[in-house]
């Protein structure tokens, strides 16, 4: 089959023939339909997870996947072939990923079905991203009419988090360069979402809008110490960055670091809200997989939101 594989890390990914995988015990095989770029799989690349994971060569990249259901591992209930399914590929090792045309996943985590009426290609952008904000949300537990603020809210995990936010009667702030990132983000939901220039005076900016401070602050980018100190006395700052609570000592803040939990609940939340419109996959461009290392490229470039690809 054709994947997106390194064969030593760090290097750049290309397109490449490898041997389809074979579901395991307990395992689905998926066609995949349609996977997307997201920030664990330049991490894969540029080789910063080697010690924290195995790595199986020639190693296929990819967490995303939306698909078909096309065989059933030994002992698997509850799914069956020909089923549209969706999810996060979540092995104790790196090598069998999803940008591929077909990859192998756990039946008990980590999928969920996709509902009929949400399109194949929201849903192979919406696992990892989406468990990321949603996970992130809960561990601010947010309420109505908290002001936070989201950095990095013009990629896939913050965009998503500006809507759920919004969604909870938060007040959202959220950082983006002037023109057409700001347009992005204000056009994300019909909430009123104040934006700061990140590439300015943040502190000054965020200190206009929230003179105490904010109450919350979602780090999915810049420095996470210097924005915890944006917060008020009793703050929170979830981080899917790996802040620490040693980075802030001394300060009246509480931080909680995020490792997405894409758990078949969480999914079918998000799949759920996506489906009946009140959450927007922000998918911005698609590639097909023969150029899938074209989408690598765009997205370490920083493109707005999410980046699909179209895998069969």
């Amino acid at each position: 089959m054709r994947a997106l594989t390194v064969n030593e890390v760090p290097s750049a990914p290309v397109v490449a023939e490898v041997e389809r995988p074979r579901p395991q015990a307990g395992e689905l095989l998926v066609k995949v339909e349609v996977s997307s770029v997201n920030g664990f799989d330049a991490a894969t690349a540029a080789g910063w997870l080697q010690q924290m994971m195995e790595h199986r060569f020639p190693l296929v990249i990819g967490k995303d996947f939306a698909g078909t259901v096309e065989e059933l591992g030994e002992g698997v209930e509850g799914f069956t072939v020909g089923e549209k399914v969706f999810g996060v590929v979540m092995k104790p090792f790196l090598g069998t990923g999803s940008l591929a045309e077909y990859v192998t996943v756990s039946a008990a985590y980590g999928v969920a079905r996709v509902p009929a009426v949400l399109d194949v290609r929201d849903a192979g952008a919406l696992g990892l991203a989406g468990t990321a904000a949603f996970d992130s949300l809960n561990a601010l537990n947010l309420g109505k009419d908290e002001t936070v603020l989201v950095s990095g809210a013009t990629g896939g995990v913050g965009a998503l988090s500006v809507q759920l936010a919004a969604a909870r009667g938060a007040k959202v702030i959220a950082t983006a360069r002037p023109g057409a990132e700001t347009d992005f983000v204000t056009g994300l939901t019909d909430a009123d979402i104040q934006v700061v220039d990140f590439t300015g005076d943040l502190a000054a900016q965020v200190r206009v809008l929230a003179p105490e401070g904010v109450d919350a602050v979602l780090h999915l980018a810049s420095d996470g110490a210097a924005l915890a100190g944006l917060l008020k006395p009793g703050g929170r700052i979830a981080s899917t960055l790996g802040l620490t609570q040693d980075a802030v000592e001394g300060q009246d803040v509480t931080v909680h670091s995020v490792m997405a939990d894409a758990n078949a609940q969480t999914l079918t939340e998000l799949a759920g809200q996506a489906a009946s419109g009140a959450l927007r996959v922000p998918v911005t461009a698609s590639f097909p997989l023969e150029r899938a290392d074209e989408a690598f490229a765009a997205f370490g470039a920083g493109a707005l939101g999410k980046i699909a690809v179209t895998c069969s």
